[in-house]
């Protein structure tokens, strides 16, 4: 699936971002607070907005692009509106967070690091949620789901659809 970005739709933003880099463009190590700035204004960095940031910034796209596939916390596809965490520690996967997984992908119709064609879910893995006494655990958004079953799923989804 491909996301298409809207320059026009996105005019503000790009204005605000344009602004923040102007504002730390010569700022000792300036791409990283640029790539988080452009990752919170957008929830994603599309391509259109790496290529401004080589321009504005005087950095190879190339060397952009080997930043942002280095950290996790940059993301190429849109974050769904209800981000989705599974649990993938040691208690989880022991009690079943890989068949959790399985079901929120069906039912979903995306892999994990997938966002919905909607926009509505983006499911991640982790590897830890801190409580491990209730795995297996997901959250979506800041709403956690202990003591899963594959069953529980659908209900669970249809709260966010």
């Amino acid at each position: 699936m491909e996301f298409i970005f809207n320059k026009e739709e996105h005019k503000e933003e790009i204005q605000k971002f344009e602004i923040f880099i102007e504002e730390n463009k010569d700022k000792p190590g300036a791409l990283m607070p640029v790539m988080q700035e452009a990752q919170e204004i957008f929830g994603y960095l599309p391509m259109e907005i790496l290529q401004l940031i080589s321009r504005r910034l005087n950095i190879p796209l190339s060397e952009i692009y080997g930043v942002a596939t280095f950290y996790s916390q940059f993301s190429f596809i849109p974050t769904g509106e209800n981000k989705i965490s599974i649990c993938l520690g040691t208690a989880c996967y022991v009690k079943g967070a890989e068949g959790i997984l399985e079901e929120i992908e069906n039912q979903l119709g995306i892999k994990r690091g997938g966002t919905t064609p909607d926009l509505k879910f983006s499911i991640v893995d982790t590897r830890c949620l801190g409580d491990c006494s209730l795995a297996p655990v997901f959250t979506i958004n800041n709403d956690v789901y202990p003591n899963v079953k594959r069953e529980d799923i659908k209900g669970i989804l249809e709260k966010y659809r």
